[in-house]
Order: structure tokens, then sequence, then C-alpha cells
């Protein structure tokens, strides 16, 4: 069955003429209506799904202005719209079933830095992570710091008016906004800031449509003032949307209407630009890591650290601390929060101080750490321990730990997964330990796990029950947390909503603001947006209007989720698992994380966005009647091949009669994954979008054919052995331009490498090496077996770089051992990142097989490309399971770090060398750049790590001509400027590919670190 669309899926037709009429209104943005791409925005880091009516990805503010001017025609008077940014929301702040404006994709340019002033004019479009790399060289940053800070956008900050680590001392995002330039949902363009004593009075006496928001808000805030200052809370993360307590100033007779739009969640305008304020980075910077036998120590030690006069004082409790011990990010800090030998480390407080002056902060830092010695040496207060750390580099290691901490808390076993709804709550930091201790007793009644961190110094406490969403029953545990909180929150003098916004949550809002202030919300929403068109049902609706709040009990991801069948459910987790954190969306180019969300800045091409559109692809075969569990099953059992083959003719002949197919735009999505797998542990959830895809892609062909390039590299394993054995007779003709047009035109190939000459066999013919028996090698001694070394070959490397494998020969020899070079096993890499499973299955169990007889004569096995290494740790575990053995092929750096002692000890002098490391490699191990400078300062010579993103290469993906821009634009990203400013020749890349695409673009190939190591020995 052919999954169709229905009439959830269809956009209304007023919309949709809106859509045609926008595209020729002199529009220049992307206009997106293709259910995969609304689908992307469906949902944000929240536990609901709104679908929207189409997606649009404005180049400007005139795109603003001429897609709200073109609202106002009678024609699409119900025209609705909601702004997006990072999408990284917890509640849902941005999604809507409206048109959905998003504003990353193209408005993200620095306008206007004024470094004396300490100011910056951007779009808000851009990230805030990469408005800090921008003004980093005037010594100045955006302080607001949240935990999203590299995909989150500026916009998205305002919005939400967002604070995070620092607040005590840097306040909130409204706090650096300057002013703004925001468009109104009739088009109208205002641009706000102070407007003070005369000016003020002309404004109010003013006929114009921006003169009625300012009397609007004006009376609304003087006429109330007494009931504003009861009402809102007295805390760093004072009460939001709309911020009627800041809007004026009584003293300067001053408003600004700035104070009215942070916090805003888009219900009043369309931010399009913003002034911000900048801050001095602190010359110094010193954090003191404390350590707790229990999390209710840390909390009930922290008013000691804010008294210390700290900067911040973060805390996590012994869960969070437990799941980043599990996942990549514990290799870079653990050395900074050492375990205390003898204690459990139960609870940390994470104590930072900044100063301009240095005696200052040593004052600071010293009085913290005797009062500590004095509370360890008397048993007090819980402490077991501290680590002073004052080196940047390292604070910012540890930083990175703690703001992975939201996603880290998603990745748990089981079905009960913790959700964001009650995440933010802000109380007095004096009462924080009681109202903890209630919120635990709260969830615990209920049998619920969780997870606690939070920034104790501002009251803040971040918690996410886990549960299950797709049970309906806990769905209705969700509400009635959510109400509990509510009410235990308001005991206690707080806030709902700390730092995140309020979102679905606006429900609420009555109750914190009263009847009396909330209608001036009302009022107030009236004057910008009368009929509420933007964002609505968020904050609160128009006076007269008869449109309901948005609720906690909304459609959520987890209605849709359930009508997927359970075995399909937890046959498929890694999609099912994607809790929405954006981590993928990581701006960087410098980060390997998602290579084509970088190419494209389209959130389909994401990890994110590729789970989102398996999980309702597998809903859709679900709905009419189809089993992909049973068709994956009798597809790797070979018994679906004549029933493949009469549904493929059978689909495409629908498919000839135009009939709708979602299955489309998966594949579209998929073909764009460079299969890097740094999603499989970038990813706090680890979403391994590869592993997925070649699943997908297995189902997708056993309908739709295949195109004879995917043939041509599934078994590329096959043919290339034998086209090395010529190469004299094989490269010229693959040169041939004939040749070369050839392959472009009918398999869509570019730039295909030529095979190594001479060949390894030739390389290797007077080498005892090239030796391989294994009645030999069982035959050796323990102490001959001690200096042998088994090299595993790889069809690329072997094949197209054989000096490579020749030059690891050499140096093993120097070191003193006996390589052999083992025969050639297909490693099935190739057919798996094409969905060939069935044959890369068979493949696996052949070579997995070999392996394990040469694993049991206790002599290491090295292979050489990282991409072909890891799939024998990865793929092969999914695919074979236990049936995969024990065998270990190690890389080069790992089995050279068990030599070290052989290795002659040097000094390091000399000029550098420079490492570009594999995408997989660097991130599924992440000691590769300590593992290979240690190796080179051995041997007396220095290694500094680059850190680039994708080469672009990626295996194949830059060998297809689809791909051949994207591939190229890739490297242009991260590894041109590198690669041309550094002496290529003492440039080295681990992966094949990578030095491939160097070869490629320019025109010269780089060594490998092994080839750099025997240099070194000569």
């Amino acid at each position: 069955m052919i999954p169709r669309i229905d009439l959830q899926q269809q956009i209304t037709p007023t919309y949709f003429a809106f859509l045609d009429a926008l595209a020729d209104s002199g529009f220049r943005g992307d206009i997106e209506r293709s259910y995969a791409s609304r689908l992307a925005v469906a949902t944000d880091n929240s536990v609901y799904q709104s679908l929207p009516q189409a997606v649009v990805f404005p180049r400007s503010t005139q795109d603003l202005v001429v897609m709200l001017g073109l609202a106002t025609k009678t024609a699409y008077r119900d025209i609705k719209f909601s702004p997006r940014g990072g999408g990284t929301g917890t509640n849902g702040q941005s999604l809507n079933d409206n048109i959905v404006v998003d504003l990353s994709r193209h408005m993200h340019q620095l306008l206007t830095i004024d470094a004396e002033g300490r100011r910056v004019r951007v779009q808000t479009g851009m990230v805030k992570d990469r408005l800090n790399q921008l003004v980093a060289p005037h010594d100045l940053f955006f302080s607001p710091d949240l935990s999203t800070s590299n995909r989150a956008t500026l916009g998205g900050m305002i919005n939400t008016d967002a604070s995070g680590q620092g607040s005590l001392v840097y306040g909130k995002t409204s706090d650096h906004v300057l002013g703004v330039t925001a468009v109104l949902v009739d088009g109208t363009i205002i641009e706000t800031g102070p407007v003070s004593g005369e000016a003020l009075d002309q404004k109010l006496a003013e006929d114009s449509r921006e003169a009625e928001l300012y009397r609007c808000v004006y009376h609304s805030v003087t006429d109330h003032a007494g009931e504003i200052e009861q009402r809102f809370p007295k805390l760093n993360r004072f009460l939001t949307g709309y911020d009627l307590k800041h809007v004026y100033d009584k003293a300067s007779h001053t408003l600004d209407l700035t104070r009215i739009l942070c916090g805003s969640e888009g219900s009043l305008a369309f931010i399009a630009e913003a002034w911000l304020d900048l801050t001095p980075i602190p010359t110094y910077r010193t954090l003191v890591n404390v350590k707790y036998d229990s999390f209710q120590s840390a909390l009930r030690n922290a008013p000691l650290m804010v008294e210390a006069k700290a900067l911040s004082v973060e805390t996590v409790d012994s869960r969070v601390l437990g799941l980043a011990r599990e996942d990549i990010i514990w290799h870079s800090v653990s050395d900074l929060i050492q375990d205390v030998p003898g204690k459990v480390m139960d609870g940390l407080n994470m104590v930072e101080y900044a100063d301009q002056d240095g005696d200052a902060q040593r004052e600071k830092v010293e009085a913290l750490c005797a009062r500590l010695d004095g509370l360890i040496e008397r048993g007090e207060a819980g402490i077991i321990g501290y680590q002073v750390c004052d080196d940047l580099a390292s604070l910012n290691r540890i930083y990175a730990m703690r703001k992975k901490a939201v996603g880290l808390l998603g990745n748990t076993k089981g079905r009960n997964k913790p959700v964001a709804f009650v995440e933010d709550t802000a109380v007095p930091p004096e009462h924080l330990a009681d109202y903890i201790n209630e919120f635990r007793a709260l969830l615990d009644e209920q049998g619920l796990q969780y997870g606690m961190f939070g920034h104790v110094d501002a009251g803040v406490l971040h918690v996410r029950p886990a549960l299950d969403m797709t049970d309906p029953e806990q769905e209705v545990m969700l509400r009635k947390i959510s109400d509990q909180v509510n009410a235990l929150t308001a005991k206690y003098g707080g806030l709902m909503w700390g730092e995140h916004g309020k979102g679905y949550r606006s429900e609420y809002s009555p109750t914190f603001f009263g009847e009396t202030l909330f209608t001036e919300l009302r009022r107030i929403k009236s004057a910008f947006d009368p009929f509420n068109r933007l964002n609505p049902g968020k904050i609160c609706t128009p006076l007269d209007s008869l449109d309901q709040l948005v609720s906690v009990d909304a459609t959520k991801r987890g209605f849709f989720d359930r009508q997927i069948p359970v075995h399909v459910r937890d046959g498929f987790t890694q999609p099912m698992d994607c809790n929405g954190n954006g981590l993928c969306f990581d701006f960087d180019v410098r980060s390997p994380m998602c290579p084509s969300m970088k190419l494209t800045a389209d959130r389909r091409h994401s990890p994110k966005g590729r789970a989102g559109l398996v999980r309702e692809w597998l809903r859709q075969l679900s709905a009419q009647g189809f089993d992909p569990m049973a068709e994956e099953a009798a597809v790797m059992s070979r018994s679906a091949s004549v029933k493949g083959l009469v549904e493929r003719v059978k689909f495409t002949w629908q498919k000839s009669r135009g009939e709708y197919d979602f299955s489309h735009e998966v594949k579209e999505a998929m073909d764009g994954c460079l299969a890097c797998k740094a999603c499989s542990s970038q990813c706090p959830i680890k979403v391994d979008v590869p592993t997925f895809r070649a699943r997908f892609l297995q189902l997708y062909h056993q309908r739709y054919q295949r195109p004879p390039k995917d043939y041509m590299v599934s078994w590329v394993e096959s043919y290339t052995p034998w086209m090395a054995k010529a190469p004299r007779l094989v490269n010229p003709v693959m040169s041939n331009k004939w040749v070369q047009s050839g392959a472009r035109s009918l398999l869509g190939m570019v730039d295909m490498p030529l095979v190594s000459d001479p060949s390894l066999n030739n390389l290797l013919a007077a080498s005892p090496a090239a030796r391989f028996d294994m009645a030999e090698l069982r035959a050796l001694s323990d102490e001959q077996k001690a200096k042998t070394l088994l090299i595993v070959q790889d069809p690329f490397t072997s094949f197209y770089d054989a000096n490579v494998v020749f030059d690891l020969v050499q140096l093993a020899t120097a070191l003193g051992f006996n390589p052999v070079v083992l025969p050639f096993k297909p490693n099935g890499k190739p057919a798996h990142v094409k969905g060939f499973l069935r044959r890369f299955a068979a493949m696996a169990a052949d070579s997995a097989q070999f392996l394990n007889h040469l694993a049991r004569l206790g002599i290491p096995l090295v292979g050489v490309d990282p991409s072909l290494v890891l799939c024998y740790r990865d793929e092969y575990t999914k695919i074979l399971g236990p049936a995969r053995g024990e065998f270990e092929v190690l890389l080069p750096q790992e089995w050279l770090l068990q030599q070290l002692e052989r290795l002659p000890a040097r000094t390091a002098e000399g000029e550098p060398w420079y490492l570009f490391a594999h995408c997989s490699e660097k991130t599924a191990l992440p000691a590769t750049h300590q593992d290979w400078s240690r190796i080179f300062t051995h041997l007396g010579a220095r290694l500094e790590p680059v850190a680039v993103g994708c080469c672009g290469m990626a295996g194949t993906y830059g060998h297809e001509r689809e791909h051949l821009e994207g591939s190229k634009q890739l490297y242009a990203m991260s590894w041109a400027e590198p690669m041309n400013k550094l002496p290529r020749e003492r440039c080295l890349a681990t992966g094949f590919s990578c030095r491939s695409q160097v070869k490629r673009i320019e025109g010269q190939r780089i060594k490998h670190p092994v080839q750099a190591l025997l240099s070194l020995l000569a």
C-alpha cells in the first residue's frame, strides 16, 4: 500500500491562494509547502506537535513587510503567522497550525558593530554563539548564556526573554536589547528604544499607528502601577510576557516598547533586527567545582557560594552526572571533575568567578577555597572535595558538559523518556532547597524517575520527569503534575516559567497576572494585533476575541506516535527516541555535527528532521496496514525477492498514475545524508541516522527501482581488487574523457579516483609481509606472536592509496614487528550506506568469521581507514548481534599507544604537524587527537589538531553528480582556509576520503599520520 495524503496533511484553499499570491508579490525568500518541510517545523524540543500550513523563509525585513502587507487584503484576513528561530523551545512557543515564518535560514547577518560603544546591530536569525565568534576579536561578548547557545537564534532569545548561566550578574536578554526593528501585523515598521521626557509626550500626542501602541502601553502601566509592583515577583528571572514592570520608568518619564516585545513570543510583532549591548570578556575566569555527597547538600550549600561573590552557581545531580559519564562528553571533563577516592559524588556545584582585576579575582577564589577547606575538615555541608580550574579551554569543556545535560536527560533506556513541561521553574533562591523537597515528593508520589540541574544562584530548577507520551494515561499525568507544580511555585512566590517562556503553558498566565493585569495584557495584544493573527493563543488573546489560549492539553507528538504499533516503535527506537533538542542544528562549521544541515540550512536535512520524517513514514505505513518490521524480516531472509518484484511493478504503475507517496519526501531527505555518523555520538540521544537510513532505503527499494550507481557503489569491494591487478591498463581507461563523461551521464558518478600504481601487491612483492599462512601463524610461539602485527585491508586504502598500507608495514618493521598483510575481505560498508542490508549482513558474517579466527591467535589486528574500522565495531554489532564475536580491529594510533615503550623517546622540537582527523573517528573516539599527539610528542615531534567539520567527500557522497557542488561547498566551509594557510606538506589526514577530497580540490594528496611517523623514524 502507498501512504496517501489525508486531510490533516492538506493545505487549506485560502492559505494555498495566499502562498501563490506571495510568490508573485516580490517576496524574495523561500516558500515551502511540502509535507516534509512542514513536518520539520511541526515539533520543537517540547512534547507538542502542530503541523503548519506552510513554512516561509524571508531574506530581509522588506520580505516581512511584503508578506504582512499582502495579508491585509480582505481575501487573506484569516491568514495567521508564527515566527520561528532555532526551534529549540521547550514549550512549543513557535508551534502553530498557520504559516511558520523561519528567520534563521537567511536573516542571520551582523549589520553593524560599534566596538567602542559596545553594541551591535544584527538580524535576529543569527545564532547566539555565532555573534560571540564575530565580536570576540574586540574582547566583547553577548552575555546571556543558554545551554542551546550553538543553535538558538537571537530572535528566539528576545521573544522568550531568555537567560541562563550568569544571570545573577548579566541579567536576562531584555537587559541587553537596546532597541529593535519590528514589523507589525499590517506591515508597518517600527523602531523601538527609550523615549523620554518631551519626546515621549510628543509621541503620546501623535496621530499614528505607532503612537497608538505607546498610548496603550503607557496607560496600562501608569494606571496600574501599584498592581504591577505587587504582582511581579522579586526575582532575577522576573515575569515574562509582557513585561509591564520594566517598560516605563516613572522617575525619568521614559518608555521603551522594547521591553514589551522582549518575552512576547512573537505574539505582537516580527522582530527583524536588534541593537544589542555587549559586555567586555572577563580577563580572569576561574571555576571551582565543589563535590557533594548528595544533591540536597549541594542545594543547601549554594547560598554560601552566592554570598562569596560568585558570578554564577550551577548545579547538577547524580542522575545527570551518571548520564554524562556514559556520554562522549565525559572524556573531555573527567580530569577536571575527578571522583574523590572512597567517596560517592552525588551532587556538584560549579562556581564561577570572573573579573577584570587579577588581584580581586584571586582574593575571591582564595576566600571561597579557605571556607571550603574548613567545611571539609569539619565534615560539614556534605562537601567531599573540590577542584579549581582557571584555564579557559578547560572551563569551556566543563560548560559544554553542563550545556549537554538537557539533552543527556533524554538519553534513557525504555519507553519512559524525560520530557519538558515543568523544566524551568524559578523561586527565590533562599527557598529553593525546601521547594525542591516538595517538588521531589510530588514526583516520587507518582513513582517517576527524573534528573535535576539548574542555576541555583537564581533559584531556577531544571527537571524533566520521565513519561511515556504514547500512553494516554501518562498524558493525563502530565496535566496533573503541571497543575501541581503551578500551584507549588505560586506557594513559594515563584514562577512556572523561569527562562524558557510560556508557549502552551500560557493558560496559567491569568493565575500569575491576576484578572486586572491580564486584562491589560489583552488590551496591549489588541493594540498590536487586534485580530489575533500573530502566534495566536500564546501569552493572551485580544480583548474582544473569543479565541482560546493554547492549553497544556494540546495535541502532543505522542498522539501520533501511539498510532504506530508497539513492536514497530520498539524496532525503530532511534528515530522514535529523538526528543528534538536540536543539537544537530549546530551552526559552527568547525563542528562535525551534521554537514548536510550546515550545507542546506534545511531542517529536513538534519538528524532531528530525518528522525521526524521516519516517524511519520512509520505512522502512515501503519495506518495503511503495512508492517515494516515483517517486511524487513522477509527481505533479510531472502523470502521477499519475488514479492518485492511484484510490489515494485505495482508501485511503479501506481506512481505513473501520479498517486502521492510520502516515501519520496523521506527519500529526498535521506539522500542528503553523508553517512558520517557524527550524529550517532554527538547527539545526546545518539540518533544514528545512517543506521535507520540504510533500513529505510532497503524497504523503499523493494518498491522503487534503484539507480545504477547504487549497485556500482555496493559492489565496489568486488570489482576494485580486480582493477588493482592491472593499474596501467585500468587507469588510462578510467581517465579517458569519454569514459568519464559516460560515468557522469549514465551512472551519475564524477571524479572517480585511479587505482594505485604501483599496486600494493607490487609494493609488497619482496616483503615477507605479503606472506599469509594461517598454519604458520598458529605455529608461532607466544614470544613471536607478541612481535607480529596483522594488517586488515580495506578497499579504499589498499587499492587507491596503497602507499599508506605499505608505509604502515614499514613503520611496524622499523619498530621491530613482523607485519603480515591479511588477504582482502570485503568489509561491507559501501553496501550498508546504500541500504543493501541483506548483502551487508552476508559480508559482515563472512568477514567476522575470518577475523574471529585470527583474533583467537592473540595477535593484534590493525586497520587503516577509520570509517571501515569503526564499521566493524558499530554496524557489525547491530546487524550480527552476538554472532559478531569478540574480534577487535584497532586503528593505528590505538595500536601505537600500546607500543610507546618501543618508540624512541625524544624531545619535541621543530615545525609542527597538523592533524585533520576523520569525522567518524573523532566523534566516535573522542581521544583521537590526544592519542595521536601523545605518539608524536613521544617521537620528538609536535602535532596540532585542526578544528574542522566535514571535508565534503564522505565516502562516495562527493563522487555523486547531484552532490558534487555541495561536496565542494562543505570543503570550502572549514577545510579550505586552514589547508591554504598551513604548510600542506605538514598536513595529515586519517581518512582516505579526506585525502581524496584534498587531492581533488587542491591538486595535492596529503599524508596519513603513519607516513609522518615513518619519516620521523628514518
